[in-house]
């Protein structure tokens, strides 16, 4: 029995399958019962007007008759055209007292005729007509009563009935008809309704599973659906999630790895000294001046790094706050220019600075940061006896500002991960940065709806671009 699907309550397949079944099964039975309905109608309506038909047209014949206060004519007439079991035909006089009828042999078992359906209606000159049971049975009669008039003057009346009983043979006949071909759309629609339930269902299930996965840590897992509309782009846009969530754990990771290792060497040297020096180093004045100078050279590296990493965090998250007004482009350059001239000149470093006179709108100070960052990595890298070159300029609703070393350039390999964090290109001189600097230039000025770029001809120097919205 494993073709049998298991149903869960509130599943999406049972809620859909229950959707489609009900509204199925409603539409239908409507259907039908619009149809059955609209055949009975029909036909009573149909055979109403038959029925009037000929009574009108019998009626003539027997007014005829009465007229002539002929009797025998009238249940001739009255037998001639009734029909044992199927039409009755039945003539009274004026108070209801029955004078012709086609089923004597019934009739005469009848005492008071006023009681039938139409007779007293008749009678007084009003026609009448419905569904009843028969006389002496217990059929089913549509039948119509109307008064026999002849120059205004009521000679008695008349009363017609036909069964019932074959129309309600052909009708239960259909009824079943109707209900078997009801069944059988159901029962079809059942399976039609289940294999498109379980067509999207599946998918659906398909997505939770991944899901759950997901949640679990298996990152970087790809969702295979083979589906021709929306649940084809969530799955592609689940597989760009996973491919993601990837990345940002293999950055969580490396990050955590990077942090540890940054923070572990500075705090091992401080360790190591001051073990230096309660062995006795102190005693020395020059290598407990060396030593002290080590704590602090190391202490203070330490705080750089920990600040560097809270305003990476603060920027990330993007709980900084940014103060922004009017900035003149020159003035925020030449501000930083001046605080790094001292180490400049120390590096036997010059700058050319070009800057046009542009407005731009920000926080000054994180500006400035960024700015600095993006020089202390150019002066880093530059060769004794070269220089810097600073321009900015206005590109279309955007001011450029551009920061060119002279200095051996970045490999090409390096090019696309030197905003990373933790990442620096040149091994031989990690111990100068920790890789932070660019990283925290380039969160601060997209904060300013900015970007920034890099190029680079290793031998011959890198341009940082810095684009910022006037």
């Amino acid at each position: 029995m494993g073709w049998i699907p298991r149903f869960k309550r509130n599943s999406i397949h049972t809620k859909l399958l229950a959707t489609y079944l009900l509204l199925t099964a409603l539409g239908t039975s409507l259907m039908a019962g619009y149809i059955l309905w609209s055949f009975h109608a029909y036909f009573t309506r149909t055979r109403q007007a038959d029925l009037q038909n000929w009574s009108t047209a019998i009626g003539e014949s027997i007014a005829d008759a009465l007229e002539e206060n002929n009797l025998k004519r009238v249940q001739v007439l009255v037998l001639r055209f009734g029909a044992a079991e199927t039409i009755t035909i039945r003539v009274f006089d004026t108070n209801g007292q029955l004078i012709a009828t086609s089923s004597p042999q019934e009739d005469r078992q009848v005492t008071n005729w006023l009681k039938v359906p139409g007779i007293n209606a008749a009678i007084k000159n009003r026609e009448e007509q419905g569904v009843a049971k028969g006389v002496l049975t217990n059929d089913d009669r549509l039948y119509i009563a109307k008064p026999i008039v002849r120059n205004d003057q009521l000679l008695g009346a008349l009363r017609m009935s036909v069964t019932l009983q074959q129309f309600q043979r052909q009708f239960s006949t259909i009824l079943w008809t109707v209900l078997g071909t009801l069944v059988f759309t159901l029962v079809v629609c059942t399976l039609i309704s289940e294999w498109l339930a379980r067509g999207i269902s599946r998918p659906i299930q398909t997505m939770k599973n991944f899901a759950i996965r997901l949640g679990s840590g298996h990152f970087g897992d790809k969702l295979e659906l083979r589906q021709s509309n929306e649940l084809d782009q969530l799955a592609l846009e689940l597989n760009r999630m996973s491919e993601r969530l990837a990345s940002l754990d293999q950055e969580r990771r490396a990050f955590l790895a990077n942090v540890s290792h940054e923070l572990r060497t500075p705090i091992s040297n401080v360790f190591v000294t001051v073990e230096a020096l309660r062995n006795g180093a102190a005693r020395d004045p020059k290598v407990s001046d060396r030593f002290f100078q080590n704590v602090e050279d190391e202490t203070k590296r330490l705080s750089r790094l920990i600040h560097d990493l809270l305003d990476l965090g603060r920027l990330e998250a993007g709980v900084t706050l940014l103060e922004k007004h009017n900035v003149q482009l020159n003035s925020l350059i030449s501000r930083a220019v001046r605080a790094v001239e001292s180490r400049m000149q120390n590096s036997r470093i010059s700058a050319e600075v070009n800057v046009a006179d542009l407005q731009i709108q920000g926080d000054s100070e994180r500006l400035l940061q960024a700015l600095l960052n993006v020089l202390d990595n150019a002066i880093k890298h530059s060769t004794p006896n070269s220089q810097i070159l600073i321009t900015g300029y206005k590109q279309a609703k955007q001011a450029v500002v551009t920061i060119r070393d002279q200095g051996q350039g970045i490999k090409e390999s390096d090019l696309p991960h030197i905003f990373e964090q933790f990442y620096t290109g040149d091994r031989s001189r990690k111990g100068r940065g920790v890789g932070l600097g660019l990283a925290i230039a380039k969160r601060i000025i997209e904060a300013h709806g900015g970007s920034v770029t890099a190029t680079s001809q290793f031998g011959e120097g890198a341009c940082f671009t810095i684009y910022l919205p006037l």
